[in-house]
This record gives C-alpha cells, structure tokens and sequence, in this order.
C-alpha cells in the first residue's frame, strides 16, 4: 500500500484530502515542516502533499528543498498546495523540485486524481 504524507497545519485540509483519497492508501499527517521530514525520513512515503505557507522553523518550500535534497528521498513526489497564487510562486516551487503546483481553494478531486495517476 502505498504511502502519503498529508503537510498542512490546517486541519480540516488534512482531513479533506484523507477523506477523498480514501481508504487504498496509507495516510501520514504533519502540521508543520519540521514533523513532515521527520515522516519522510522514517516512513519514505511515495507522495507528498505539501503547503507552503506553515508555522515554525521551515516552510514547506524548505521542506521541499529537503526532500529533493537528500538521496534517499529525492524520487519521493512532491505537490505544493498553497493560497500563493502567483505564477512567479509556482514557477519558485518546481525550481525547487515540486512535480505540481494547487492553488487553495483547490479541487480535492483534483489533487487526488494527479495523486493516483503517479502512484500507479
């Protein structure tokens, strides 16, 4: 089964996207970006869903970098979702890595159907 880390410190997001990605696969949740790598390091999900605008030490372009970053997570698939509507932030983020670019308010089934298209 694969895994999917859910990044947002908000949680009714969190709850959103796990609600309609349903139960095919294993769902991580973090609410910040310090939480997120330490799930990437211990649990290598195949996909990240990731905010970029989050409390704390790193935001999720940080994260971002980190992941890409690091050998052994650097295949890991990265989607940032954001309210950071501007195409110079989109254009930022797959500088850094991100394979996709959702803009809050976001389609769920959106996101989940790119989702299941790169876990196949």
């Amino acid at each position: 089964m694969a895994k999917i880390l859910i990044v947002d410190d908000h949680s009714d997001i969190r709850r959103l996207l796990a609600i309609t990605l349903g139960k095919g696969y294993e769902l991580l949740e973090a609410q910040d970006g310090l939480s997120a790598l330490d799930l990437v390091r211990r649990h290598a999900p195949k996909l990240v869903l990731l905010d970029v605008m989050m409390p704390g030490e790193l935001d999720g372009l940080q994260v971002l970098e980190k992941i890409k970053a690091d050998p052994v997570s650097r295949g890991t698939v990265v989607a940032m979702i954001t309210a950071r509507g501007q195409a110079a932030d989109a254009e930022e983020a797959r500088r850094r890595g991100a394979d996709a670019y959702f803009v809050k308010p976001f389609s769920p089934l959106e996101v989940v159907t790119w989702a299941r298209e790169r876990l196949l």
